[in-house]
């Protein structure tokens, strides 16, 4: 009967420590911008442009995938 109430207690002590860390992060600031993240997917990125010896090197490797 003992064991039960220890685990009852040390899963309190867990439970407080998680709300003091949910606390934490959201006076911390880790939850203000829920927006931009999910937006960040529409935006586009900026195009690389391939070196010019990045052309004449898949230029010169085109015969190994051809059948």
């Amino acid at each position: 009967m003992a064991i039960i109430f220890l685990l009852i207690a040390l899963s309190g002590m867990v439970a407080l420590g998680f709300l003091y860390f949910f606390v934490w992060a959201v006076k911390d600031g880790q939850y203000d911008d829920d927006v931009t993240p999910a937006m960040r997917i529409l935006l586009d990125d900026e195009l690389v442009k391939p070196n010019a010896s990045n052309e004449t090197n898949t230029e010169q490797n085109d015969h190994l995938f051809k059948t």
